[in-house]
């Protein structure tokens, strides 16, 4: 059985669920979340996509994004995939959430209600290669140099939420601080 994926109105309120490529191809609004995961030098968590993954495959991003389950919360969601993906399990904290549109390539359309999430982390990464090529740690101004020196090398999503990030992400000690600027 294929993925299914939660379809959203504007208010983030169930409509009911569907194929999640067929939802990509029509471009249909869905739940999903981001995360973004920092470390206690305030860098920023980011991985590479692997070139397996049915859309923007070696490209940039942030630490972790995904759609949670028919019937899963987002907290569920958010834990299971940070796992699944990277091997790293952390506290959570909500920061926002928006709705965009975008397309991508294979001719898919990204059309999420997209939860925002922070955390910190500190210990090792294990990498699953199904879903991440690569990972790394970043400082905000070297982030930013790439972001604009290299804006093909990263997600559409990921570049869409760190413009609204900034001087959203809640206050964390140094969690999230060299990124609000």
């Amino acid at each position: 059985m294929s993925k299914q994926v939660i379809l959203v109105d504007e208010q983030d309120r169930e409509l009911g669920v569907a194929d999640k490529l067929s939802v990509h191809r029509a471009g249909e609004l869905h739940r999903a979340f981001s995360i973004f995961i920092f470390n206690h030098n305030g860098e920023m968590l980011l991985q590479k996509r692997s070139p397996k993954k049915y859309h923007s495959g070696r490209l940039w991003s942030n630490a972790c994004c995904s759609h949670p389950e028919p019937g899963e919360t987002l907290a569920a969601a958010t834990a299971r995939r940070l796992e699944e993906e990277l091997g790293i399990k952390c506290a959570l904290t909500k920061a926002f959430d928006f709705i965009y549109q975008a397309r991508v390539n294979n001719e898919l359309i990204e059309h999420e209600f997209d939860h925002v999430y922070v955390g910190r982390y500190e210990g090792e990464v294990s990498a699953n290669p199904d879903e991440v090529a690569n990972y790394r740690w970043i400082n905000a101004e070297a982030l930013k140099s790439e972001l604009l020196r290299n804006p093909q090398d990263f997600t559409i999503w990921f570049k869409i939420v760190m413009e609204k990030m900034r001087g959203v992400v809640p206050q964390h000690d140094k969690l999230s601080t060299p990124f609000q600027n």
